[in-house]
């Protein structure tokens, strides 16, 4: 009975951490233990969820592409042939699910004069409208002049905080030690590419 509750009290994964931790939980999870599931949930959500809602997703959104990755994983436990590899294949799949998302939600819905008249404006005042669509067009437009390597690491570090590094790290191919002086350098040249727009605007 004892060696039982210590079993229970101590999984496999105790003690574990990044590549190591997510294989004996998804090794466990295959064997039908939820624990191990929910660990893997709990572990990796903040990835997924940002990278859902850095393409562009709203949150309402970005939670159904979270779900419906998840989902995708439990019917694909024994199909994952290398489980350290289980970060990028849920960055693979959260990336495929939301532009699939992306595409249905730009498809055009007809929206009839009658209907339109009963919809009530939630639109800002015209002028603060304005002024936010050219700062974040400004920023957006910096952003995209990034390096592809900065943009990611932008995105995975500005919402998953600095506790997540690890995962970033994982994610990216990286020593999680150079992620922050990365990120830095990367927000520095993004900071410098909007004084520069800034200083043509003014000329």
């Amino acid at each position: 009975m004892t060696d039982a509750k210590t079993a229970e009290a101590d999984p496999s994964w105790d003690g574990l951490d990044g590549h190591d931790l997510y294989a004996a939980c998804l090794h466990a999870a295959r064997a039908g233990d939820r624990k191990a599931m929910n660990r893997l949930v709990e572990e990796l959500t903040p990835v997924v969820w940002q990278v859902a809602r850095g393409k562009g997703l709203d949150r309402h959104t970005a939670e159904d592409v979270v779900q419906t990755v998840w989902l995708a994983l439990f019917r694909n436990l024994e199909r994952i042939e290398d489980p350290k590899a289980l970060v990028k294949w849920l960055i693979t799949t959260t990336r495929r699910e939301a532009r699939d998302v992306t595409r249905r939600l730009s498809r055009p819905v007809p929206l009839t004069d009658e209907l339109a008249e009963t919809v009530p404006s939630r639109h800002p005042e015209p002028e603060a409208e304005a002024m936010r669509a050219d700062r974040d067009r400004r920023i957006w437009e910096a952003f995209g002049r990034l390096s592809e390597r900065c943009q990611e690491l932008i995105r995975l570090t500005v919402l998953a905080g600095r506790a997540e590094y690890g995962l970033v790290a994982d994610a990216l191919g990286m020593p999680r030690g150079s992620i922050g002086p990365t990120r830095g350098r990367c927000l520095q040249r993004l900071r410098e590419t909007l004084r520069a727009q800034e200083g043509a605007a003014d000329a």
